[in-house]
């Protein structure tokens, strides 16, 4: 039963009691005398909805006697609320049971509907396009050296290569002579030839007398004067300025042939000729117009570059 006494605004007592405590207590005294319980406007609504939806809903044929208000009363069937709007005891919005029922007056609550939640920061989007190449970064610095591997599985033979070019032969040779006698008393002279017999590529210069070393290598010299009678012959085969060998013969009464031959190796640019020495008594060298008699010869034997 609803306190009556509620609706009514507290008022200060003027003399133990008011008026409107008067009139509270006689509400109160008639709605005990008639048995019925207040009723609010918002009571009354409710009623009369539950009247309406009686009405329409089916009910089930079994019914059940409510034990403290001794009426019959019909409960929907539980399968049918269970497909539509089946809901558990925990679930939001359901009306927890009263501890006390009054078909009458049921307590209400406020229905609540679950609304999902979506975490839009979990929605992946579509994937972008791919941006432009940046710029290369520095060099880092060199790393130390590895240690040396194994050796490697030998491999198969190849095939046999083109045939190359011929290797480029190299040749010095020369072969000059002298058709003058010389009778020597200027010192230190270089005999110098007039007939020239071989002069590949020029190496042996007919106006100074010299051979020069072009093709780096060993070589092989030779020389060949006539002496001349009751005369000295004194010569020596010269290495740019260093004597090397001489050919000498002493006075006699005849003439003869004499010779002498060498090898030498010599570097680019190197000179090789002959020069006179000047005695106590007159160098000669015996030659005619008619035939040759002083002979210089001189060819290359191996070049440097053949190792």
């Amino acid at each position: 039963m609803t306190d009556v006494t509620s609706c009514f605004p507290k008022m200060t007592v003027w003399g133990g009691h008011t008026p409107s405590a008067l009139c509270a207590w006689v509400v109160l005294l008639l709605l005990v005398v008639s048995g019925e319980p207040y009723r609010t406007p918002y009571d009354q609504e409710q009623d009369q909805n539950r009247d309406r939806d009686s009405e329409t809903t089916d009910l089930r044929t079994d019914p059940r006697t409510d034990p403290r208000t001794n009426t019959r009363v019909y409960h929907r069937d539980v399968s049918e609320v269970r497909g539509k709007d089946c809901q558990r005891c925990c679930d939001p919005g359901e009306q927890p049971p009263p501890h006390y029922s009054n078909p009458h007056y049921p307590q209400q609550y406020p229905q609540y509907q679950a609304v999902p939640q979506i975490n839009i920061t979990i929605l992946k989007g579509e994937k972008g396009d791919s941006g432009k190449r940046g710029p290369y970064g520095k060099s880092g610095k060199s790393g130390q050296s590895g240690p040396r591997g194994p050796n490697g599985i030998r491999g198969t033979k190849g095939s046999i290569g083109t045939p190359g070019e011929p290797c480029k032969a190299q040749y010095a040779a020369f072969s000059v002579g002298r058709k003058k006698a010389i009778h020597s008393n200027d010192y230190y002279q270089t005999l110098v030839f007039d007939t020239e017999l071989v002069n590949l590529y020029g190496h042996f210069n007919m106006f100074t007398g010299k051979f020069y070393c072009y093709v780096p290598g060993i070589y092989y010299f030779s020389l060949n004067v006539h002496t001349w009678n009751q005369k000295e012959t004194y010569v020596h085969v010269m290495h740019n300025e260093r004597e090397v060998v001489i050919l000498y013969a002493q006075p006699s009464d005849r003439s003869i042939m004499q010779s002498q031959s060498l090898m030498l190796e010599l570097e680019r640019e190197d000179q090789v000729w002959v020069r006179l020495f000047k005695g106590e008594r007159e160098n000669a060298i015996f030659s005619d117009d008619f035939d040759t008699y002083v002979t210089f010869n001189g060819h290359l034997i191996k070049p440097k570059s053949e190792g």
